[in-house]
């Protein structure tokens, strides 16, 4: 009898060693490729649903007790709202104190510039200007700062 030795790799990756009689064969392992089980929501899905009606398969319905109102959401809200109607803290941030607007304004007037002027000056957009000057801004002590340098005026210590 005629004999041959064959090298290869089989489907494990392993490099394998086969006598064999003088013919071809081959050592195919099969390949077995799953589908990963359906997940929760996917089994909770309209069409997985219907589709396990028709298979005949049992089905479990539960309704929730809270389910399509917002009772739960609501229930706690009486407690919040009574510390809210208690609640006479005054929540406001600090706004530009009228004296400082008035500074900012005459000593910019002063120097014959425009807000958007002084706003290039200072390297800010000149709604921040307008803000200082109308009194809406929340106070910077840097934009202060550079407002001082740039009309060369103290504009602030006088508190």
């Amino acid at each position: 009898m005629n004999y041959e030795t064959t090298h290869f790799f089989n489907s494990r990756g392993d490099i394998s060693e086969e006598k064999k009689m003088s013919g071809i064969s081959q050592d195919w392992e099969p390949v077995v490729i799953r589908k990963k089980a359906p997940t929760s929501a996917a089994r909770k899905d309209e069409k997985a649903v219907n589709a396990a009606r028709r298979s005949g398969a049992e089905i479990e319905t539960v309704k929730k007790s809270n389910a399509g109102s917002n009772r739960a959401a609501s229930s706690s809200t009486s407690l919040n709202t009574r510390k809210l109607d208690e609640d006479t803290e005054n929540l406001s941030h600090e706004k530009v104190p009228t004296e400082l607007k008035k500074a900012i304004m005459q000593a910019r007037q002063d120097k014959k510039l425009t807000q958007s002027q002084l706003a290039q000056l200072i390297n800010e957009k000149p709604q921040i200007i307008q803000e200082y000057e109308s009194g809406k801004a929340i106070p910077n002590q840097q934009i202060i700062s550079k407002l001082e340098r740039a009309l060369g005026a103290k504009l602030r210590g006088k508190k």
